[in-house]
């Protein structure tokens, strides 16, 4: 069975077919060819399918698209503003070294996106815990710390682009 669902996707009004059984991970790499959203362990344990929903951090891989319907969704596509300049939490994970193989890096970014739009004071603790359901196999960890607490001074909340 498909039913037609409208949301709003990094800001633009998006209409789309989708069946029942599709996770909004797949609505977004395989029908709409949106890969920054990655699939790790398929199974809500690694994070690296983290977008964001009505402001919340979601795994795409449990989120079933047609969930979707009437939100907000954001994605890593997203978060770049229209003239290609990175959001505050990109640059910083390039300048920091957040970033090593790159494959945890959209969803640690949407992760902690979620978690500064809440709270831009977070502290070391609230980032790791935000960041808690979010796998990496490269860095260990600190390099991703630094990087959001080096971005937190740079985002006031919000809609920050």
């Amino acid at each position: 069975m498909t039913t037609k669902i409208s949301f709003l996707l990094n800001g633009d009004k998006i209409s789309h077919w989708v069946k029942d059984h599709w996770t909004l991970l797949h609505l977004l790499r395989e029908e709409m060819g949106l890969i920054g959203t990655k699939e790790g362990c398929g199974n809500g344990e690694c994070g690296a399918c983290t977008v964001i929903v009505d402001n919340l951090a979601v795994n795409s891989c449990l989120y079933l698209a047609i969930e979707a319907d009437k939100k907000k969704v954001e994605t890593i596509e997203g978060l770049a503003s229209k003239d290609g300049t990175l959001h505050p939490l990109q640059q910083s994970f390039v300048d920091k070294g957040g970033i090593q193989c790159g494959f945890c890096s959209p969803g640690m970014i949407m992760s902690s996106k979620a978690l500064l739009d809440e709270n831009p004071d977070a502290d070391q603790e609230e980032i790791k815990h935000a960041l808690a359901g979010n796998i990496c196999r490269c860095t260990g960890y600190v390099q991703i710390l630094e990087s959001v607490q080096a971005a937190k001074g740079q985002i006031s909340g919000g809609d920050q682009k």
